[in-house]
């Protein structure tokens, strides 16, 4: 059977079962179902239609337990005892889903989680495996979420940049277990792609390829994190930043700017660099005065203090950076990096050492801590 054809098939079928009065959590269910039946009968009779034979066998196991449920049967016995309409186009269902699970109501942590599930097909074990919490943990995260969306009726388009920032959630999570989520977000921004014209959504599919074309330069063989100052570029893939580069021109010819277009922008000009010293840092400083316009981001205003601190020397960085909340993640890295490029090592030593106290992976931990050590000997 191929798995990859039922996983793009997964969010169409939910989203038929759900628009026909499925609760979210029943419809999962009857899909569950239909998957079984079909592991038993496609291999000996493939159907034409695979996604018209699962919504047909899921939309009648669903009613089945509704019958099995005498309460519920009273309730609504007038809508199980119709035949199940023909299985429509799944471009507008599959939509729907994905605002469906970024609804407003569910937690960032959660809209990630019932995404992946509901939406990218993984199973609940992969989904713990990947956020390294037990099994029964995300069930119930999972079951919470979709508690919480079970009647929900999107009468009105949903937004557009909360899907999206739940794409990017995913796609920053990275490898992690089993499951590549950094190549799990990319394939659902690619599905999102097809199903709606929209420059933002191309906009944070080349910045996940541009991103995403980096992987294999970003750590060294023991595992440890290489700068972008630092990796070897020959290991970049070309054809994911050519394809990114393709995308985001296509989407800024459109003249819509938004926030996933510029921070693509700025990643298209790393990658267009061939060497770190052919950087075109004034550029990207106008780049992250485009972004700290659109969106006022702390974080966008911390990036920016770095590249002005490349474009116009590390104390114009530091002047920028003496504008941007000392509490914003990252401020003692990226104050030690200006005060080293200063001359300043007894204090980049010791912002190293605390930014390391504030690390959020072993990783990070391990590079920043090794930095502080070797500003510490050079300065002894």
């Amino acid at each position: 059977m191929d798995a990859a054809l039922l996983r793009r098939l997964t969010p169409a079928v939910i989203a038929i079962l759900v628009r026909r009065g499925a609760d979210f959590a029943a419809a999962e269910d009857a899909f569950q179902d239909a998957l079984v039946e079909a592991l038993r009968v496609w291999p000996d009779d493939p159907p034409q239609d695979a996604q018209g034979w699962l919504v047909t066998v899921a939309w009648r196991r669903y009613l089945d337990a509704r019958r099995a449920d005498v309460s519920r049967r009273r309730r609504e016995v007038v809508v199980e005892e119709q035949p199940a309409p023909e299985p429509v186009s799944s471009s507008d269902d599959t939509l729907w889903l994905y605002f469906l699970c970024a609804h407003p109501t569910l937690t960032p942590t959660s809209a990630v989680a019932l995404t992946l599930r509901a939406v990218g097909g993984l199973s609940t074990r992969q989904i713990a495996r990947a956020y390294l919490v037990p099994e029964a943990t995300m069930a119930q995260r999972i079951s919470r979420a979709k508690r919480t969306v079970s009647g929900v009726r999107l009468d009105e388009p949903g937004d557009v940049g909360t899907v999206l920032r739940v794409l990017y959630l995913v796609f920053n999570e990275g490898y992690s277990g089993d499951v590549d989520l950094s190549g799990e977000a990319i394939r659902l921004t690619r599905q999102l792609a097809a199903a709606i014209d929209h420059e933002e959504v191309a906009g944070v599919l080349a910045l996940m390829l541009l991103h995403h074309a980096r992987q294999a330069a970003r750590t060294d063989v023991d595992g440890s994190l290489v700068p972008l100052a630092d990796q070897d570029r020959t290991r970049w893939d070309t054809s994911q930043i050519a394809e990114g580069v393709d995308i985001l021109q296509t989407a800024l010819a459109r003249d819509r700017l938004g926030e996933f277009q510029v921070q693509a922008a700025i990643a298209a000009l790393h990658a267009d660099a061939r060497t770190v010293e052919e950087t075109d840092w004034v550029q990207i400083v106008e780049w992250y005065d485009e972004l700290v316009r659109l969106t006022d981001s702390p974080i966008a205003r911390l990036n920016r203090a770095v590249a002005i601190g490349e474009a116009d020397g590390p104390r114009a960085g530091l002047r920028a950076l003496a504008q941007v909340d000392q509490e914003v993640p990252r401020h003692d890295a990226v104050a030690a990096y200006l005060h080293e490029q200063d001359g300043d090592l007894e204090t980049a030593a010791r912002l190293y050492a605390a930014a390391a106290q504030q690390a959020t992976s072993h990783p990070e931990l391990n590079h920043l801590t090794k930095q502080a050590a070797r500003l510490n000997s050079r300065h002894s």
